[in-house]
């Protein structure tokens, strides 16, 4: 079982910027693909941002590319993500996922408890 914390989340002005963490409690974390989702009141959770075992691919959803950078420290088991140039849409709670693959696939199997970010206009 993988746990999975979260943290970082905050009230922002728009334009601001924050970097969520997310520390993962076993050292089986350097072999798991990672991602952040995130879900906005009255949406569904959405895919933000994904990064595979060593950092070395990335993805991200349209709505954050060019903003958001997910990136990871294998031997801090922390996996980050760097949001810049934030919109009140971007307002939800950020939720930390391992997919226990090492590469992206399918759905995530370990979530966190969530973090949430405000984006006041």
């Amino acid at each position: 079982q993988v746990q999975l914390v979260e943290s970082g989340g905050e009230l922002v002005q728009a334009g601001g910027s924050l970097r969520l963490s997310c520390a993962a409690s076993e050292r089986t974390f350097s072999t798991y693909a990672m991602g952040w989702f995130r879900q906005a009141p009255g949406k569904e959770r959405e895919f933000a941002a994904a990064i595979n075992w060593n950092g070395g691919s990335t993805r991200y959803a349209d709505s954050v590319k060019g903003r958001f950078t997910i990136s990871r420290d294998n031997a801090k088991n922390t996996v980050y993500l760097q949001m810049n140039s934030l919109k009140p849409e971007d307002t939800a709670v950020y939720y930390c996922a391992a997919y226990v693959t090492s590469v992206v696939a399918g759905n995530p199997r370990y979530w966190g408890q969530g973090t949430q970010v405000t984006v006041s206009s």
